[in-house]
């Protein structure tokens, strides 16, 4: 990885999907299982062959958040996606939320799964998940790609947790609705706008069945722990141990993750280089997927 900085510049990447979307077309009920981790089921998505592909979401988030990507990764590659323990499908651990158990979670699938070692890709919260899998459990990851991951500019804040109990009961209440009525907000653009606008830079141009996924995942018991574990675990100071080859992928317009954690992020992991969209907001993965699946399969490739 010779040149450790890239943007891509306007005009070069289609926001949101060109045409009808692979994951459409697919059931994805054949493709899903469960796998019991700690004595508790694990929601689990795994289709295709080859070299594995582990995906894993963000805060709020759900396997979903990778239907852009799976299809197309999994025509070379076997792929698995989950709902962390608290999001999506998957019930709340035994034990209380933190990152080094979400970490121990994932070494017990790729046990489950009988993988010796993956390519992980991790988006915010799951990008800090990927880092530390990469630095506790390095003979896992042969590969890392971290989409605007969170760890740094959340890394020694102040925030008390009767703060965020405050926060959540405010918003649980709207989450949970807007979950309930996933279907019926994305469809009209300005409430994608409304309630999408946080994690992407332009919500009304994001196919409106791909935004009811991102709704659906709101309102999941295991918001406030993890918000609390991603505040509370220092990450910056290991980062120099990760030896697996990294890619660094943030927007431009990320208002969450601010993009000047990228450089952190590529100067203080030995064997990495970062890509920038114009434009972009959080999830750059369902913004520009052409694009983002383009240097996801460079990438795996190299």
């Amino acid at each position: 990885m010779a040149d450790r900085s890239a943007t891509i510049a306007d005009g070069q990447a289609t926001y949101g999907a060109a045409g009808r979307s692979a994951w459409l077309d697919i059931d994805w009920r054949a493709h899903q299982r469960w796998v019991i981790l700690d004595g508790r089921p694990v929601n689990v998505i795994e289709l295709g062959e080859g070299p594995p592909v582990v995906f894993v979401h963000g805060l709020s988030g759900a396997w979903q958040n990778w239907l852009e990507q799976l299809p197309q990764v999994a025509c070379s590659h076997r792929v698995i996606a989950m709902d962390l323990p608290g999001f999506g499908y998957s019930p709340l651990p035994a034990q209380k939320i933190s990152i080094s158990g979400y970490t121990r979670m994932l070494d017990q699938l790729f046990d489950a799964l009988a993988i010796d070692s993956a390519a992980v890709v991790g988006n915010s919260m799951g990008g800090f998940i990927s880092a530390e899998l990469a630095i506790n459990f390095p003979e896992r990851v042969k590969r890392l790609v971290l989409v605007s991951p969170a760890g740094i500019s959340t890394e020694g804040r102040n925030v008390r947790l009767e703060t965020l109990r405050r926060v959540e009961r405010v918003t649980a209440a709207f989450a949970a609705w807007f979950a309930s009525k996933s279907d019926i907000v994305a469809c009209r653009a300005r409430l994608r706008r409304l309630t999408l606008s946080v994690v992407a830079a332009d919500p009304a141009r994001l196919p409106a069945a791909l935004a009811a996924e991102y709704l659906r995942g709101s309102g999941k018991p295991g918001f406030l722990d993890a918000l609390e574990a991603l505040v509370s675990y220092p990450l910056r100071a290991r980062l120099p141990e990760i030896a697996a080859p990294t890619l660094v992928v943030w927007g431009d317009r990320d208002f969450l993750v601010p993009v000047r954690d990228a450089d952190v992020f590529t100067e203080l992991i030995p064997n990495s280089r970062k890509v920038v969209f114009k434009d972009t907001g959080h999830i750059a993965m369902s913004e520009r997927p052409a694009a983002f699946n383009a240097l996801l399969e460079e990438f795996l490739s190299e």
